[in-house]
């Protein structure tokens, strides 16, 4: 063998060894993103996570080890914003719920009639008051909010029919309610009494008489059959609930600007495909029911809506609300 011939062979060689240690290298340079969820592979807030992969991959090929556990798997569903806050996770979604335990004003997205429907409510928070809002979360929560998602709109489901028009309609009528006070407060401001309940128990209270009615989002009234003991939906639009896309704040800021730009983009693209599929789903809900024999009825929802803000006014709940908040969250179209 030449000298040339022996070099160019060493060089070689020595091109593969750095080649091959450069491998582990960059897979160790991959922003990790280990994602915690309760929701089940078949809910859109499930699949939803998929479509986040899917467009990271797609805008940013091999910067991102995506890890999406399902099923509450890698964290018990509420503890996601402190294991994100201690930088153990990386992302979860997280309820206004969840979010009001630390940030107090963020309550207000907890009360009844504030989001009048999907549309307003992605008008809110991706407007200057989700901005302002989100603000403090980050500050509080150590956590940033990367979206807004439509979780679903609670219904009034009446064991035995009524003419349902303003709240005085629903005087008298034992209305399960989740046992906390927010929970029970929203259940008399619908002009009902009140009636706590473990969920376990709400198909047999309906069914004996025990309870008059339950409020659920209508998926949730369907996977549990109560459409069996009930005869009459009341669609009172009561609270158009919603859950945030959340990163942590420690990897959020590890982040480039460029970086940033493509979760913040993945992160929209995920919350675009639940809200369009759980609206498309919820419309098609309704036929269902119509279809058991079920009364669908729709009240006068601004009367709702106006004697149950009067109820929250005075109220210790609202003490915590920025002041004017629940003005422009109304005037915002």
């Amino acid at each position: 063998m030449t000298l040339s011939l022996l070099r160019r062979s060493l060089l070689a060689a020595t091109a593969a060894i750095c080649a091959a240690e450069a491998m582990p290298a960059l897979a160790q340079n991959k922003v990790l993103l280990r994602i915690s969820t309760p929701a089940v592979p078949d809910d859109w807030h499930g699949k939803m996570w998929t479509v986040f992969k899917e467009s990271l991959d797609k805008s940013a090929p091999g910067e991102f080890d995506v890890q999406i556990n399902l099923n509450a798997a890698l964290f018990k569903q509420g503890t996601e914003p402190a294991a994100m806050a201690r930088g153990n996770l990386e992302l979860s979604s997280i309820s206004a719920f969840d979010i009001a335990k630390l940030v107090p004003e963020f309550s207000i997205f907890t009360a009844g009639y504030i989001i009048r429907d999907p549309d307003h409510q992605q008008k809110v928070f991706n407007g200057p008051i989700g901005e302002e809002m989100y603000k403090g979360v980050a500050e509080k929560m150590d956590v940033t909010i990367l979206s807004p998602i439509y979780l679903g709109t609670r219904q009034v489901n009446l064991r035995e029919a009524r003419n349902v028009r303003t709240p005085a309609d629903l005087k008298g009528v034992k209305l399960r309610m989740p046992g906390s006070k927010e929970w029970l407060f929203l259940g008399e401001a619908l002009g009902a009494t009140a009636t706590p309940l473990a969920f376990g128990e709400v198909y047999l209270g309906l069914k004996t008489g025990t309870v008059d009615g339950q409020d659920n989002p209508l998926p949730t009234v369907r996977a549990a059959k109560f459409y069996e003991v009930t005869k009459q939906l009341v669609l009172t639009n009561h609270l158009v609930d919603g859950i945030f896309i959340a990163i942590s704040n420690k990897s959020w800021n590890a982040m480039s600007a460029a970086q940033k730009a493509k979760v913040k983009a993945a992160a929209q693209a995920a919350a675009a495909f639940n809200n369009e599929n759980r609206i498309k789903e919820e419309a098609q809900i309704v036929d269902f029911f119509k279809q058991q024999g079920l009364q669908v009825t729709t009240p006068d929802v601004e009367a709702f809506r106006k004697a149950v803000q009067a109820a929250y006014a005075p109220s210790d709940i609202a003490k915590s609300w920025p002041k004017g908040l629940l003005e422009r969250i109304n005037a915002t179209k």
